[in-house]
């Protein structure tokens, strides 16, 4: 691999760099290592990380749409491809992207130029899995342990008696929290790793609706934003974890990634870092 798009690439000594088919058309191939001045360049403040380029497998080009005409993202997707948007595959591709970064506190370069950092303090819904179905009653209680006011928004049960209902936890100057609770006919792919008995199709969605909901589009929301998202995002980690004590089952973040106990109750800690050194190319 030559050129500027691979600048700073190596090839591990350790690790045999390997490739991994993304979908029909595009594939991921690495790990490289990168170290030194490069990190510096891409805003990686490790001594060493690992890179992946991603691409098409037949070598080709991608065919993009026209250039955005907003810019107002969260994942900056719009600012690092302003010329023109991926779309189809490519830009699922980097949307799955996005998410891995996120979830590893990466960073990725569009068309190997243009560094995107998505936040991993971003992430802040969770969906949690279970055989187990809880009755609005059941679930009303953990969420009032949180916030006092919650109450009941929506129950319509469906008509082969599975539970289907909302509960909102309102707060004066944080937004709200909604859980979300339906049966499903499908389940994120991580959990297809697992076996089956480990979840359920009985789905407990917990999100964050903030005071302005724009600002959840936004790549730099407002300080007043990030406060308020860091107190939730704590709350509805505490929530899941609690939940998922009484009634088992698998936590899924909103990437669509297993959340684990230890990484949950980790979002309680404002001083720990989620970065570990990975870059997408």
């Amino acid at each position: 691999m030559t050129g500027a798009r691979f600048r700073g690439i190596q090839q591990t000594q350790s690790v045999t760099p390997g490739v991994m088919r993304l979908g029909e058309e595009h594939i991921a191939t690495g790990p490289f290592v990168v170290e030194g001045e490069h990190l510096a360049e891409i805003s990686l403040n490790v001594p060493k990380a690992e890179a992946y380029v991603l691409s098409r497998s037949d070598g080709l080009r991608d065919v993009r749409a026209s250039a955005p005409t907003s810019y107002d993202d969260r994942d900056g997707i719009a600012r690092a491809f302003s010329q023109a948007l991926p779309q189809g595959e490519e830009l699922r591709v980097i949307q799955w992207a996005v998410a891995a970064a996120r979830k590893t506190g990466g960073v990725l370069l569009g068309d190997g130029r243009r560094v995107m950092v998505p936040d991993p303090a971003a992430s802040v819904n969770l969906g949690l899995y279970s055989a187990h179905p809880l009755a609005p009653g059941d679930v009303l209680p953990l969420l009032r342990a949180f916030i006092a006011t919650a109450e009941v928004g929506a129950d319509q049960p469906t008509p082969d008696g599975s539970p289907r209902y909302r509960l909102v936890g309102p707060t004066a100057y944080d937004g709200s929290i909604v859980i979300d609770v339906e049966r499903v006919d499908r389940v994120p792919r991580a959990l297809g790793a697992l076996d089956w008995r480990a979840y359920g199709p009985f789905a407990y969605r917990l999100s964050w609706v903030p005071a302005d909901p724009y600002e959840l589009e936004l790549e730099q929301p407002s300080g007043l934003h990030v406060i308020a998202r860091a107190r939730m995002r704590s709350s509805i980690a505490r929530l899941a974890v609690s939940l998922q004590g009484r009634i088992a089952g698998v936590i899924v973040d909103d990437g669509g990634f297993v959340a684990t106990v230890e990484e949950l109750e980790l979002r309680n800690d404002p001083q720990a870092s989620a970065g570990n050194g990975r870059a997408w190319v």
